[in-house]
C-alpha cells in the first residue's frame, strides 16, 4: 500500500495552500525514498498552480527543487544508499531508450519525460512535487549532492542552477568571453555566479540600478540599467552571450544589438508574447536568438559538482510552510533575494 506524507496542497488556482497529506507509492525495485529537508520555490510552481500556463490537475502539490536524504531503497538500487545526500529536480521519469535519453537529454524524452509535479506518470498516476516531507523517485532521476554544499542552498540548484548552467556551458561561457545576464532574480543571480566561476566577464542588466551592488557582490563586473538608453547604446556590440532570465516581455532587438558578431541571446525566461526580431538584425553579425530549458541528469550532476567545487550555492531565505502563500506573492513582486526555500520540517500534515 502507498504511504502518506505531510504536504502543502492546492485545491484550485485560487485556493492557496492547506496542510494535509499526500500518497507516495511503495518502493519499486529501482526506487529511492527521500526524506525532504528543503524544497525551493520556483516561479514555475506559481505559474502552474495559478494556471497561467494552462489547466492544472488538482489537488496539487508542487516543488521541483528538492534536497534531502535517502531513507530507503528498492532491492535493485545501486546508485544510492540510505543516508546519502541527494536531490531531485524537474524530472522524475524518462524512458531511457529514445534518442534524446541516450544523448543525456532526458528532458526531451519522446515518450515523453515525466515532470516532478502536475504530470501524468507512465503508471497513469499524477505526480506530486516536493512541498512535502518525503518523495519516492526512480534512482535514475536522483542526483548526488556533494558534501561541500549545504542542503538548503543546494535545493534551488536543481532548477535555477541547471537552467543557467546549461546554456552558459553550451554557448561557451569562459575565460575571455563576455556575458550579460538580464534580470537579477532567482535565475539571474545563479547565472551571475556560474558565469563568473566559468571565467567569463559578467555584466548584469535590469530595469534600474537598485540591484547593482548585489550584482557586483554576486560576481558581476558591471551593471546596466535597461531604462538608461545611453548606457544601452554604449553597450552595443559588447557581449558574446546575453542570458535573458526574465519572463517579462522585452524588446528583443535591443538585446540583439548588445551582441558581438557571432553572439547569441539565450532565453530561459518564458514571456507569453512572441518576440519580434527582423532577420536583418541577426544576419548583420551572424547573431542568434536561442532558447534553453533545463539539462539532462548527467549535466545536472555536472552542475552540482561544479557548484560544490567553486563554493556556489543559491542565495536564499528559508521560510516556514505556513508562510508560503505570502512568500509566493513576494516572489511575484520580486521581493525575494534571491530564492525562497521551504524548511519542510515545518509541515504538520494538517
Amino acid at each position: 500500500m502507498p504511504t502518506t506524507t505531510p504536504a502543502l496542497i492546492a485545491d484550485s488556482a485560487t485556493s492557496g495552500f492547506r496542510q494535509g497529506t499526500i500518497e507516495r507509492r511503495d518502493l519499486r525495485p529501482d526506487d529511492v525514498r527521500i526524506a525532504i529537508a528543503y524544497a525551493g520555490i520556483c516561479h514555475s510552481d506559481i505559474h502552474t498552480v495559478r494556471e497561467e500556463w494552462g489547466p492544472a490537475h488538482f489537488p496539487l502539490t508542487v516543488g521541483h527543487e528538492i534536497a534531502g536524504t535517502v531513507v530507503a531503497v528498492g532491492d535493485e538500487v545501486t546508485r544510492h544508499a540510505v543516508g546519502d545526500r541527494v536531490g531531485v529536480g524537474c524530472l522524475v521519469d524518462a524512458c531511457g531508450e529514445c534518442e534524446p535519453c541516450k544523448d543525456g537529454m532526458e528532458q526531451f524524452c519522446t515518450k515523453p519525460s515525466v515532470g516532478t509535479y502536475n504530470s501524468q506518470g507512465y503508471d497513469g498516476e499524477w505526480t506530486m512535487g516536493g512541498y512535502a516531507r518525503e518523495v519516492v523517485v526512480s534512482e535514475r532521476m536522483v542526483l548526488r549532492i556533494p558534501d561541500a554544499l549545504e542542503l538548503d542552498v543546494a535545493a534551488p540548484l536543481l532548477c535555477a542552477g541547471i537552467t543557467t548552467y546549461s546554456p552558459l556551458r553550451r554557448w561557451g561561457a569562459g575565460t575571455g568571453r563576455s556575458v550579460a545576464v538580464v534580470g537579477v532574480g532567482g535565475l539571474g543571480h545563479m547565472g551571475v555566479k556560474i558565469g563568473a566561476a566559468l571565467g567569463a566577464t559578467v555584466t548584469t542588466i535590469s530595469r534600474s540600478t537598485a540591484k547593482a551592488d548585489d550584482a557586483l557582490a554576486l560576481g558581476a563586473s558591471a551593471h546596466i540599467a535597461s531604462s538608461d538608453r545611453a548606457a544601452m547604446r554604449t553597450a552595443r556590440g559588447s557581449f558574446d552571450i546575453v542570458l535573458n532570465t526574465v519572463s517579462a516581455d522585452i524588446p528583443i532587438e535591443d538585446y540583439v544589438r548588445l551582441l558581438k558578431p557571432g553572439g547569441v541571446v539565450v532565453n530561459v525566461g518564458l514571456p507569453m508574447q512572441p518576440y519580434s526580431v527582423r532577420p536583418g538584425a541577426l544576419i548583420g553579425g551572424n547573431k542568434a536568438v536561442a532558447g534553453s530549458q533545463i539539462g539532462g541528469i548527467a549535466e545536472t550532476q555536472e552542475m552540482l559538482d561544479f557548484c560544490a567545487e567553486h563554493g556556489l550555492g543559491a542565495t536564499i531565505e528559508v521560510v516556514d510552510a505556513a508562510d508560503v502563500d505570502a512568500v509566493w506573492d513576494r516572489v511575484v513582486e520580486g521581493d525575494v533575494r534571491y530564492r525562497a526555500v521551504i524548511d519542510t520540517s515545518t509541515l504538520t500534515g494538517g
